[in-house]
């Protein structure tokens, strides 16, 4: 059984990592759709986290979501193009590794049924 914890660092690592691939983005391509997109990613990874430290129960359900969306949008544009792993592959690796571990958070800590 995790922790819900863990799910909070996992949110809080998935913030930094999705901000950070918006600011290379714009940084390397001058694309601002990456900036935005990965902020606004990023943004939303935080609320979820700061609902989740805040016992609200939809925060790593909210969180889980985020990362379905994510991966499965990344995995698309990998998929898509196919050449290069960076950064659409890694980014859905990591998106379908925050989904497992969140999977595992909520599944973990779910009331037993009855």
């Amino acid at each position: 059984m995790l922790s819900p914890m863990v799910g909070q660092v996992v949110l809080g690592i998935y913030a930094a990592l999705l901000a950070a691939g918006g600011l290379i983005g714009f940084l390397k391509a001058k694309s601002r759709p990456s900036l935005v997109a990965g902020l606004m990613s990023a943004l939303a990874a935080l609320i979820a986290l700061g609902l989740s430290a805040s016992k609200i129960a939809l925060g790593l359900p909210l969180g889980l979501a985020l990362a379905v969306l994510l991966c499965g949008f990344f995995g698309y544009r990998f998929a898509r193009k196919g050449a290069k792993f960076m950064p659409s592959g890694m980014m859905a690796v990591v998106s379908l590794l925050v989904v497992v571990l969140l999977i595992a958070v909520i599944l973990g800590n779910a009331p037993p049924p009855g």
